[in-house]
């Protein structure tokens, strides 16, 4: 591909900005931009300068064309900001703003950017779980509603699931939503959602086309797999815990893994896909604690932790799965980590503890994310690192109430406070450009 250095002149709302074809070939094919020029990233012209008018606000636009130029974005104070964000939207240089916002997510250096609040008074259901998506939205759950914010942090239309509480939602990609709730699946008890305007897109199916498994009843914890699989912690029609396995693009239910000989395992807390391992890792709290394993193309489950088998599986909170070291994290009481391998047959937990504390831990949340482990502490959470994980850092709003869930996504960490409807946004500031 060629290097223009041909000059561009651009009549932004009547002021005049000249630049050159290699700036904004920066912007990428698929911006505004993009349609200027050829294949080859040659100017549509035929040699001289030519002149475009862009209909747009020429103050946004400067901005803009600086960020292009330097990589830098200086925001000066009579900008408004989600003006200018709206701009960059229509341009296509939206991930150009963010990128020079901030960078990769990093516990250890994130900085607290700004909160989420506001909301109105009327609210009485307290707000219990937040998800984050690819691009840096979230959306919470609030009683029988799902609120949706942008990445500009701007509330869309919400989503409302006819005064039944949701259970548990989560982002497919950037656009789509699928919410479980407490009514029947028969009746609409899972969907999935368009996240910009709350449009329900389809009913997931309950059963089968040739009725080969029984109709499934309820829905509550998500887990998201490879080739769109959905998977959700169900109850079919005769009672039988299991996991159903729907496919994304069609909402067609493909298959049905009864638990019913393992009447312990209930209702899973949290289910997580390993990818390199084809199976579905499954969370049990109540009414006892177990961790099981399912590997699809084999039709098998495999326990690998049990209450009644292993020496403080009872102060069990969380799980998240680390698989770079083919292990499993548990949060215990105590603020303590334990691991266990789950390529092993023996599946003692080796715990780790942190601190010698008889308080236990308020709303225990785990997470992992490139290289660093996330326990949500109370009002703060700390960040483990390390081949000892060890603690190394603390996100700690001051002052802060009680948290009640964090998630990671588009490179921002969204932490929910208990009780006060308050949503902080975490990210990493972007390393100057020298």
């Amino acid at each position: 591909m060629g290097t223009p250095k041909d000059k561009v002149k651009l009549n932004v709302g009547g002021k005049m900005f000249e630049t050159t074809a290699t700036t904004l070939a920066g912007a990428g094919r698929n911006s505004f931009f993009g349609a200027m020029f050829d294949e080859n990233w040659n100017l549509h012209s035929d040699g001289e300068i030519t002149e475009h008018f862009i209909d747009r606000n020429p103050e946004h636009f400067g901005v803009l064309l600086d960020l292009l130029r330097t990589g830098e974005l200086d925001i000066p104070p009579k900008i408004d900001k989600k003006l200018l964000y709206r701009e960059a939207k229509y341009y296509g240089i939206l991930d150009h703003v963010r990128s020079a916002k901030w960078g990769p997510f990093d516990g250890n250096r994130a900085r607290l950017a700004q909160s989420i609040t506001g909301w109105s008074a009327s609210d009485r259901e307290v707000a219990q779980t937040i998800r984050a998506s690819p691009s840096g939205w979230c959306c919470v759950t609030q009683g029988s509603v799902v609120r949706v914010y942008d990445w500009m942090l701007e509330e869309h239309p919400i989503i409302h699931i006819e005064h039944n509480k949701v259970n548990d939602v989560g982002w497919v990609d950037s656009e789509s939503i699928v919410v479980s709730s407490d009514e029947k699946l028969a009746s609409g008890g899972m969907g999935l959602f368009n996240a910009s305007t709350g449009e329900l897109r389809y009913k997931f199916q309950v059963t089968d086309k040739l009725r080969t498994l029984a109709p499934l009843v309820t829905a509550s914890t998500l887990g998201f797999g490879s080739d769109n699989k959905l998977f959700s912690s169900c109850e079919n029609a005769d009672g039988y815990p299991g996991i159903g396995i729907w496919d994304l693009v069609t909402g067609k239910l493909i298959d049905f893994r009864s638990l019913a000989r393992h009447h312990s395992l209930r209702k899973a807390t949290r289910l997580q896909w390993l990818p390199d391992y084809n199976c579905l890792m499954a969370l049990y709290l109540y009414p006892k604690v177990d961790i099981a394993l399912f590997e699809f193309q084999q039709n098998a489950m495999c326990q690998l932790l049990a209450e009644d088998q292993n020496k403080h599986s009872s102060t069990i909170r969380d799980a998240t799965v680390i698989g770079e070291s083919s292990s499993i994290c548990v949060l215990g009481l105590n603020e303590c980590l334990g691991f266990l391998d789950f390529r092993r047959t023996d599946t003692s937990v080796n715990w780790r503890y942190k601190k010698d504390s008889s308080s236990g831990l308020c709303f225990p949340k785990l997470a992992f994310h490139r290289g660093e482990l996330f326990s949500s502490l109370n009002d703060s959470i700390s960040v483990y690192c390390g081949s000892d994980w060890l603690p190394t850092s603390q996100l700690r709003k001051s002052p802060g109430g009680l948290l009640c869930d964090f998630s990671i996504g588009g490179d921002r960490l969204f932490a929910l406070h208990k009780d006060e409807n308050v949503v902080d946004v975490w990210e990493t500031p972007r390393p100057p450009v020298i």
